[in-house]
């Protein structure tokens, strides 16, 4: 790939040899208006997960479960959403994004119902969890290369969309989904009665107009044929002098998609409970983390094309400030500096992860070629929800080690990330 800023690297979905293409748009909604439609299922998936998060507090104190239980549920969400993007992406890519999306979408909306169903019985809530995460994966991976190619040429008029929205878009509805989804839970679970029930009501509603809004978007890919596939061979990246998207993918965006959901998981579900703040506070944690993350795109996307590696480092060095606030208001515990700190700790992790990841998705739809853009995409939310497993890590650990010295680990972590990330690209150029 040249050096060039990933936007104007971006492929435009087209007809491609051997590989799916793109099937003319001839809905009669004015044509920019389908991304905009299908995005709103990326919301209902951020909704889905954030929703639950919001409710820990609320399942230790009602249900009785032990703290241990409530961070696997919370895990249980990861585990199943990885074998969702490993699936959910390379089907994609062979059957089209808009099935994948549409069923995986109905499959999300049943998993809230069945997490209802955990308030009379705790045992749903570990299905009903690791179905939101299946489906969650599947829709991330589906939903996000369909919202771009409906994002991109043809299905937009020519000129009015461009590459870094058609990039950014699918991130920006889920982060929205982050941001609501934990608040509005949290404040019904904290009014409303039967809260463990009727908290989950929002996302089966916004669930259900998503999937209605969504039916009238087009199918952006046509089915391979057996000889597509059989001539599908490694990821390529045109004017990259041959090298592979997966060797790209590694140098460019492993290094900082742990990152992605790393930061804010740990923002919005260990500092509520390491200074013993209360459901509310819980809940207006899940909404500060992504909010925040939402606030500092539009900066993010200005940065971009100036210097691409300057969005990442700008992320990670975020980041690592973010932690190190963090640790320092699990050091202050429970009294109003350490609530308000932590506070504060959350909206600079989330304001790392509103940079990290508009870094990581414009890299991926730069390098990926069309016909490979679902898969490539799902390896990157995969890499990306591994790093939601470090409140479950920080849980663990924390018999041994002190939470404070966990976060400035992680810090340091970070750090040593940006670092790494700075070198390969140093390297690549050279």
């Amino acid at each position: 790939m040249s050096t060039t800023t990933p936007t104007s690297a971006e492929p435009v979905p087209g007809p491609v040899s051997g590989s799916p293409g793109p099937v003319p748009d001839t809905a009669p909604v004015p044509p920019r208006r389908h991304g905009v439609r299908a995005a709103w299922i990326m919301m209902a998936s951020g909704w889905s997960a954030n929703q639950f998060s919001a409710l820990l507090g609320a399942y230790r104190s009602e249900l009785g479960l032990s703290e241990s239980a409530v961070t696997g549920l919370f895990a249980l969400y990861v585990i199943g959403l990885i074998p969702g993007l490993l699936v959910g992406g390379p089907l994609a890519d062979r059957v089209g994004r808009r099935p994948v999306a549409l069923t995986a979408l109905a499959l999300n909306l049943v998993s809230t119902g069945v997490l209802m169903l955990g308030a009379g019985a705790t045992g749903w809530l570990w299905p009903g969890r690791f179905v939101t995460g299946f489906s969650a994966g599947a829709l991330l991976a589906a939903g996000s290369a369909w919202i771009k190619e409906l994002s991109s040429a043809p299905h937009v008029p020519a000129g009015s969309g461009t590459a870094s929205t058609a990039s950014r878009r699918a991130g920006l509805f889920v982060s929205a989904g982050f941001a609501s989804g934990g608040l509005v839970a949290a404040l019904i679970a904290r009014w409303a009665p039967a809260p463990m029930v009727t908290a989950y009501i929002p996302h089966a509603l916004l669930a259900v107009g998503a999937g209605l809004l969504a039916l009238k978007a087009p199918e952006t890919v046509t089915p391979p044929t057996e000889g597509d596939r059989a001539g599908s061979g490694a990821l390529t990246v045109p004017g990259a002098g041959g090298r592979g998207a997966g060797r790209l993918f590694r140098r460019r965006v492993l290094p900082v998609a742990p990152w992605v959901f790393a930061a804010p998981s740990v923002g919005f579900v260990t500092l509520p409970g390491l200074v013993h703040g209360g459901l509310v506070y819980a809940g207006v944690a899940t909404a500060v983390v992504p909010g925040s993350g939402l606030l500092v795109q539009p900066l993010a996307r200005r940065v971009a094309p100036r210097h691409r590696l300057a969005t990442a480092v700008a992320g990670l060095l975020t980041v690592t400030v973010g932690f190190g606030a963090a640790a320092f208001a699990a050091s202050l515990g429970t009294g109003s500096g350490g609530l308000v700190l932590a506070l504060v700790a959350a909206a600079i992790l989330g304001a790392g992860y509103g940079f990290v990841l508009t870094y990581a998705l414009t890299e991926v739809t730069a390098m990926a070629p069309p016909h490979r853009l679902a898969r490539l995409t799902a390896y990157f939310w995969t890499a990306a929800y591994v790093g939601m497993l470090a409140p479950y890590a920080v849980t663990l650990l924390s018999g041994v080690v002190r939470p404070p010295a966990l976060l400035t680990g992680a810090a340091a972590l970070a750090a040593l990330s940006c670092a790494l990330l700075t070198a390969l690209h140093a390297r690549e150029r050279s």
